[in-house]
């Protein structure tokens, strides 16, 4: 985040928890009676350390390491009590969130750490004082009120942080399921064209026939091959949505057309044409109905009864596409919407991961429902255009 962005952020959270430049100046009054305090309350947090293996696990360094982090520790209790609260301080608050995220520190130990150096600074407070009780009264709610502030830059740093870390591991496992998926999709096609090929290079006075065979073999599994990196392609390049008020109960039947689904499968549409508008992109949509419908004639074997449902849930517009299928076992539903997952003998394994993509950057989402023997039901959340002027959830 960048500093002045960051600062910003502060003193939004100053305001919150109502601090002002009297609670700084407060701050800095008690500062000499406390500073004689600062060491043995350092030693008393790492020596609580020490007792948690959890989290003395990220001590690594053994003793200099310590006495690196005490010399560090009495630095950050000498800034909270400089009374200077600028851009600065909270970048140097900020990198020690950002550093407990590298290390691996859970951050209950920060909280509790926290509450461990608030309870010292706070006793210590109360036996150094000899002033008007009053007095000593402000002076702990400003101590309160910083070390929250603290606590919540902090906080933000390692949360900020170790969601970016946990989104790169996710990346990454995601680079090497699409990997596994493409080795495994075309090692296939591959294996027959070298098969092939050594046929061509070492039969002995083939037949034509049989040359033509082999060549016709090469060249459908070269197409089978380019269906492979044209469908990643697709999927990887899927352009941004350009959304645009359209009837979704008119896309649905358009698509119902264009797959012939109703020659081989019962067709029940319902709640359609009372719907609103909805506000996506209605070639990206179609796609999204495409894949679905061509997977429920698929799982019904091409015959069976296709129910398309629809109604409002506030500002969205939801269509349910129901087969009555085999469903889908509890151990695989999770994952029906993941890339190159797949039951079938053939297949990439992207249309419903297509599908989802579509729905949420259109600002929608896709969801599953399914019980082995019972069908299965694809819930399709769009943005209405024009917002129904009753929000309450209503089959239509």
């Amino acid at each position: 985040m960048r500093q002045s962005s960051l600062f910003e952020r502060y003193q939004e959270l100053q305001g919150y928890v109502g601090w002002t430049e009297l609670d700084a100046l407060s701050i800095q009054s008690i500062a000499g009676r406390l500073e004689g305090a600062f060491h043995a309350i350092v030693v008393d947090f790492y020596e609580e350390i020490d007792r948690h293996p959890e989290a003395r696990k990220v001590l690594s360094g053994g003793a200099a390491q310590v006495e690196r982090l005490k010399t560090t520790l009495l630095g950050w209790l000498s800034d909270l009590f400089s009374g200077v609260y600028d851009a600065d301080y909270v970048q140097r608050r900020w990198r020690v969130g950002l550093r407990h995220a590298e290390i691996g520190l859970d951050q209950v130990f920060c909280n509790m750490a926290m509450a461990r150096m608030r309870s010292g600074l706070l006793d210590a407070l109360a036996r150094a004082w000899d002033g008007e009780p009053a007095e000593l009264r402000t002076a702990v709610l400003a101590l309160n009120k910083l070390l929250d502030l603290d606590l919540a830059i902090i906080e933000d740093a390692y949360q900020t942080e170790h969601l970016a870390r946990q989104q790169q591991i996710e990346r990454l496992a995601g680079l090497g399921q699409i990997a596994a998926g493409v080795a495994h999709e075309l090692r296939n096609p591959l294996n027959v064209i070298k098969t092939s090929v050594y046929f061509l290079r070492s039969a002995c006075d083939p037949t034509a026939e049989k040359k033509a065979e082999h060549f016709s073999r090469i060249e459908r599994h070269v197409e089978l091959a380019d269906g492979v990196i044209s469908a990643l392609s697709n999927f990887a390049r899927m352009s941004a949505p350009q959304p645009r008020p359209f009837s979704v109960g008119a896309c649905i039947r358009e698509v119902l057309n264009q797959t012939g689904l109703r020659e081989t499968v019962e067709v029940a549409l319902l709640g359609l044409d009372p719907l609103p508008a909805v506000a996506a992109d209605a070639g990206q949509i179609e796609i999204v109905f495409s894949n679905l419908f061509r997977n429920a004639r698929e799982a019904m074997s091409g015959n069976g009864r296709l129910t398309i449902t629809g109604r409002t849930d506030g500002p969205f517009v939801e269509i349910d596409v129901t087969d009555t299928g085999p469903g889908i076992p509890p151990d695989q539903i999770a994952r029906v919407m993941e890339p190159f997952f797949t039951t079938k003998a053939r297949g990439l394994g992207l249309g419903l991961a297509i599908s989802r993509s579509i729905a949420e950057r259109n600002q929608g989402e896709l969801r599953v429902l399914s019980e082995p023997g019972s069908g299965s039901t694809f819930l399709v959340r769009l943005p209405a255009a024009s917002p129904p002027a009753h929000h309450a959830r209503q089959p239509l």
